[in-house]
């Protein structure tokens, strides 16, 4: 019983201890962005104003949403078809979005930014979501194939059993008990999307119009290079969605780390 006691009181110091240290910078930015003689949220209206940031938000959702969407819809029917099905070339097929898992995106940002430019997509928001969609879909194939094939082999068979098409099988079996895996999924693309700096960086280039947040910030950065305040102020604002999202899915998003879904 001392044992235990102690062994908890070793593992809530240690996650306190971290806590702290993911917490307390982000209260030192709160505090930033709130500085002034009132404390009051001037900064964030300034900053809203000056940096342009409903139309960079707008464009991050779009691109987000888009790529979120998608990517989530093929790489569950992608995941299905490598996870429970036998048919030729399936590992060559697991092996080529593996390979889409490993390769930097600065190896490929300069070739691809020519090839978008020669279809006439540079400077549009499709050129910046299809890049994405691709990245997106190695890793959630690979996430979701996991996952399927943690499934017993019994449950799919029994769905076809009673009469059910690999179609209704995947979706009304399969998917419901997958939740906390699909969501896990979804945020994390949701994250990285969101975040993505480099593809944004050099296919918009020069259309201020259709910069995404992350991208309007650095940009709002090298203009106001000394007023700290603002800089915080639109570091959260930019923060804000993806910190909101993440609150209204956590548990699930732990729900499907700790389930085990990249397992095979």
């Amino acid at each position: 019983m001392i044992g235990s006691r102690r062994e908890a009181f070793v593992n809530y110091t240690v996650l306190v201890v971290f806590s702290a240290i993911a917490v307390l910078p982000m209260i030192g930015v709160v505090f930033q962005a709130l500085e002034g003689t009132e404390l009051n949220v001037s900064n964030f209206t300034d900053a809203w104003e000056q940096g342009h940031f409903a139309d960079y938000l707008r464009n991050s959702v779009i691109v987000t949403v888009a790529v979120v969407l998608t990517a989530t819809l093929l790489s569950i029917m992608a995941g299905y078809a490598l996870g429970t099905m036998e048919f030729r070339g399936a590992g060559a097929v697991f092996l080529l979005f593996l390979a889409g898992l490993t390769i930097p995106t600065e190896a490929v940002v300069v070739p691809l930014y020519f090839d978008l430019r020669s279809l006439g997509l540079d400077n549009t928001l499709i050129g910046l979501i299809l890049p994405q969609i691709a990245q997106s879909v190695a890793f959630g194939t690979f996430w979701m194939r996991a996952y399927f094939r943690s499934v017993p082999r019994a449950l799919p068979e029994a769905a076809r059993i009673d009469g059910a098409s690999s179609w209704t099988t995947l979706w009304r079996v399969l998917v419901p008990g997958g939740r906390p895996a699909i969501l896990t999924m979804v945020v994390l693309i949701s994250m990285w999307t969101w975040n993505e700096f480099l593809l944004p960086l050099v296919i918009i280039n020069s259309d201020e119009g259709l910069r995404t947040a992350p991208l309007g910030l650095s940009f709002f950065q090298g203009t106001h290079q000394t007023a700290y305040p603002l800089l915080m102020a639109g570091a959260l604002i930019i923060a804000a969605p993806i910190v909101i999202v993440y609150v209204f899915l956590q548990r699930h998003f732990i729900a499907g780390m700790l389930s085990g879904a990249i397992k095979e």
